[in-house]
Formats: structure tokens, C-alpha cells, sequence
């Protein structure tokens, strides 16, 4: 599994779905048009400031809310390329891993991690380096399975491969 590297962009507690992509956006699945508008509720210019690469840290409760699938896929198609949160909500983690977005739980990286530290990340360990402070934190790693899933990026390039490979 890969390492990441990108800056950190910092949100709070209970970042809802709606605040990830707005319902008034949710009449397309186009990843462009919903990347242009992630995170506009809680930061208006977000989609226009975040590189590829880049990191989402947050509190307790990340995409909770309604279960659209369009929350994770306006974060990857943003250039997001993990979420680390002290927790998620179910429904927002189970989507995230169905659409290839690496998220890790840290409670400590969550809560000390600042908007525009660089991180490196090390998700088949579960290592987060805070290059700019030059802290480590621990998150758990995904299992081998759910590494193959985000190597494929998504649970439907995984199976594809599975079927394509006649596993």
C-alpha cells in the first residue's frame, strides 16, 4: 500500500454529509462538478485551495449524517487523498472504503495536527509523521483484504479484478 504525503486541512467535530457536499449539489455524480463544491458549507474556497495529495484532519464523527456516497467521492475526487479523524461514522466509512478514500481513526493525530502541517502517512502500518513538528502518531492499519480494496481504488475495481483474474 502506498505512503502519502500532503497538507493538512483541519475541520472540527460532527462534519456531516451535508457540510462535505452540499444536497443542493447531490443531482449529479459527476466526481469534477462534486469536487469543485466539497466542503463548501464549512469553507467556501476549500476546492479551490487543496493540491493532490492533500489531507483532511477532523474530530468525532466524521460524515455522519445522511449515506450518500457522493460525501466520499467529492473528498477523493477533491484531490483528498486520506481522511484521519478521531472517528467516523459508519455509514461515511463503509463508503469511503467502497470508493478507494483511505481513512484512519487517531484520536492523538486528530487533536494535534494542524491546518497546513505536512503529514506523511503510512497506511499498510497505520504510520502518521507530522514532518512539520516531527511527531508520530498510530491509526489502525487496514487489513490485508481492505488494502486490496484501496490498492484497486474501490470495492468495484476490486471485484472487477477478482472476476477478470477468476478468483
Amino acid at each position: 500500500m502506498q505512503v502519502i504525503k500532503g497538507r493538512v486541512w483541519t475541520f472540527g467535530d460532527d462534519i456531516d454529509t451535508d457540510v462535505i457536499i452540499p444536497a443542493r449539489y447531490l443531482n449529479t455524480t459527476d466526481p469534477s462538478e462534486l469536487a469543485a463544491h466539497c466542503m463548501e458549507d464549512a469553507d467556501p474556497r476549500f476546492a479551490g485551495k487543496v493540491s493532490a495529495g492533500d489531507v483532511i484532519v477532523a474530530g468525532r464523527n466524521f460524515g455522519c449524517g445522511s449515506s450518500r456516497e457522493h460525501a466520499p467521492l467529492a473528498i477523493k475526487a477533491a484531490g483528498i487523498s486520506c481522511v484521519i479523524a478521531e472517528s467516523f461514522a459508519r455509514i461515511f466509512y463503509r463508503n469511503a472504503i467502497n470508493i478507494g478514500l483511505p481513512i484512519l481513526e487517531s484520536a492523538e493525530a486528530s487533536s494535534c495536527l494542524k491546518e497546513g502541517d505536512m503529514v506523511e502517512i503510512d497506511l499498510a502500518r497505520g504510520e502518521i509523521k507530522d514532518i512539520t513538528g516531527g511527531r508520530r502518531f498510530t491509526a489502525a492499519a487496514f487489513p490485508p483484504f481492505m488494502q486490496e480494496i484501496m490498492r484497486c481504488g474501490g470495492l468495484i475495481n476490486y471485484t472487477r479484478e477478482k472476476v477478470k483474474n477468476g478468483d
